[in-house]
Order: C-alpha cells, then sequence, then structure tokens
C-alpha cells in the first residue's frame, strides 16, 4: 500500500506530541516533518528531528496533507499557504471552527484574517461529521467535542428542551497547552478548583453553532469551563428538561442507539459511572445519562489530548483516506 505523506507544525506542544507518537505507528501514513521553534535538532520520534517552522513550509511539496497543531493565530497563516499549495489541512487550532467570521473578534480576539476558507472547513467532529472528501478540516475543541457528543444524540431525538441546556465541564491543565504561565504552576493549581472564562470562552460559539446546525436549530447553551488540578481529561456534565413523557430507559436506548456503530465510544450505565480515569490514555469517549423523570443529567468524559485533539484528527484522517475511523489509534 503507499503510503501518505503527511507533516506536523507545532509538534512540540502537548497535542502535537501526542500526534506524532500516532502518526509514527499508523499503517497507512509515513511522518515526513514535524516542527518545533523550541526544539530544532532534538528527536522528534526515534526517526525524526523537529525542524523549524520555516524549514517545513520548504517541504510542503513533499506532503500531501498537514496537521496544524499550532496556536490560532499561527494556524491563521499556515493553512492558506499550505492550500494554496494543494496540500489538504487538518487544523487543531480554533482557526476555521467557526462559520461566522464576526465571532472571532469577541471570542477569539482577532479579526479573521482568512474568511474565505471558512466556507470550505469541514468540522470534524468524527462521529457526526465525516471528513470524507474534505481538503480543510477544523478539528473540534476538546470541551467542545465532549459537550456535543453529549448532547446531539437528544437533540436529534427532540427529546429535551433545547433552550434550556446548562453544562459545566472541567478540563486538566494540559488545555491550557504547553507555554508555561504563572497560573498554571503547580502552586497555583495543586489542590485547587476553579471556574474561568465564564462567559466568553472560545469554545461557546463552536458549541451553539454545533448544537444547532448537527442537532436542533432552537438550541442555546449555557457553558462554564473549569480548570482541575491534574494533567489530562476533561468531564463534561450537561442539564436539561426532559419532555413530557421521556423516560431514563428511552434516554439511554437513544444514546445506546447513537453509538452502536462507533467504536470508540462507550455508554455507561448512569451519569456517574462516567470517570476520566477511564479514558486518560486513550482514543475513547464515555457518556452517561441519569434521570428523575423531568430532567436528566448527562456526563461525558474524553482525553482532551486525545479525543479532543490528536487520536480525533486522526480519525479525520482516516476518514479523509477512506480508512476505519479507528485505524492506527491505540485500543
Amino acid at each position: 500500500m503507499q503510503l501518505t505523506r503527511v507533516g506536523v507544525f507545532g509538534a512540540s506542544g502537548y497535542s502535537g506530541l501526542e500526534l506524532v507518537r500516532i502518526l509514527e505507528r499508523h499503517p497507512a501514513v509515513e511522518l515526513v516533518f514535524a516542527s518545533s521553534e523550541r526544539s530544532v535538532g532534538a528527536r522528534a520520534s526515534p526517526r525524526l528531528r523537529y525542524a523549524s517552522g520555516d524549514a517545513c513550509k520548504k517541504q510542503l511539496g513533499s506532503v500531501s496533507m498537514v496537521f496544524t497543531a499550532t496556536p490560532t493565530e499561527s494556524s491563521l497563516e499556515l493553512v492558506p499557504l499550505a492550500r494554496a499549495s494543494g496540500v489538504s489541512v487538518i487544523d487543531l487550532s480554533g482557526a476555521f471552527r467557526l462559520t461566522d467570521a464576526s465571532c472571532y473578534p469577541t471570542f477569539y480576539g482577532f479579526a479573521h484574517s482568512a474568511p474565505e476558507l471558512l466556507k470550505d472547513a469541514v468540522y470534524g467532529l468524527s462521529e457526526w461529521k465525516s471528513a470524507r472528501g474534505a481538503t480543510l478540516v477544523a478539528n473540534p475543541g476538546c470541551y467542545a467535542t465532549a459537550v456535543e457528543m453529549a448532547l446531539l444524540p437528544l437533540l436529534q431525538a427532540h427529546i429535551i428542551d433545547a433552550r434550556r441546556i446548562v453544562v459545566t465541564a472541567a478540563s486538566g491543565v494540559s488545555g491550557a497547552g504547553r507555554k508555561a504561565t504563572d497560573a498554571l504552576t503547580f502552586m497555583e493549581v495543586d489542590s485547587d478548583f476553579r471556574a474561568y472564562r465564564t462567559i466568553d470562552h472560545q469554545h461557546l460559539p463552536e458549541i451553539r453553532q454545533t448544537l444547532a446546525t448537527l442537532g436542533d436549530s432552537a438550541a442555546d447553551c449555557t457553558f462554564v469551563p473549569h480548570l482541575l488540578p491534574m494533567k489530562r481529561g476533561v468531564l463534561a456534565t450537561a442539564v436539561v428538561r426532559l419532555a413530557q413523557g421521556v423516560s431514563g430507559t428511552r434516554v439511554r436506548e437513544i444514546l445506546e442507539s447513537a453509538y452502536a456503530n462507533a467504536p470508540l465510544v462507550r455508554c455507561a450505565a448512569c451519569a456517574e459511572d462516567v470517570r476520566i480515569a477511564d479514558v486518560a490514555n486513550t482514543p475513547l469517549t464515555i457518556i452517561g445519562a441519569s434521570t428523575d423523570g423531568a430532567t436528566a443529567v448527562i456526563t461525558c468524559a474524553i482525553d482532551n489530548l486525545l479525543k479532543g485533539a490528536a487520536s480525533q484528527a486522526v480519525q479525520n484522517l482516516n476518514a479523509m483516506l477512506d480508512l476505519p475511523t479507528d485505524e492506527g489509534l491505540p485500543q
């Protein structure tokens, strides 16, 4: 089988490191380059050394696909360059997740410099939106992935009040990236738990957009993120109002049916059975629900660096190459 030649920009960030590990073992790809400004010359893998971003740009003609595991502003420069070279892109930043360019100043702090590419980007929530045939994939955010995986089956079934959804979610510190800040040091996060960006988190418009386009057009969501004093993992908890007469058994049947053919999704017996410890260092998603007849609590756990970033990016790669969704992923 002819291997697909790929490259990774931003390969020494937490998500980029995971991506390199997966791609080096993927049976259908050859990893040609891995960029890192901080680690030029160091080993990215046993057979590959990091190169500078400029050096990797010069190799775009030698690959058919690149992953941009870079900050949003860097992706805004790299993605148009790669597409102009005829190279397909899976972008792990938020640069191309939103269809409305006017949202970027509020939630990302800049005006979008390539709005013409937003209409071409396929939102790569793997179990819900196939990247087959795509040339630009916007890999979903980690919080967004967990929230959307939990709620989309119930929204599509129209068994919850789409306008009254409240979600709290907590992420490990690696979700903030590898760049060191005082607020993310051990002394600041240890033995603490706090909410942050409670009104304007960058994943909020992404969540609202996806719940409305793939679930129920009336969907709206209140979203409150929290910082966990641990390395990795996301746990999202959604509280929703059930339509009259909907039983807990029916809720669980809908979740199980939605993911019956999804090899990387597990449905737990109840909301309390969903734990970050069961998904950490895996590409799995675990979802559970509990109800009292009027209200449902749905929990979803993922590894933020894998299903929330690198392994979902590889699921999108597999779709683009017409391979099984779990090809090359750790089981």
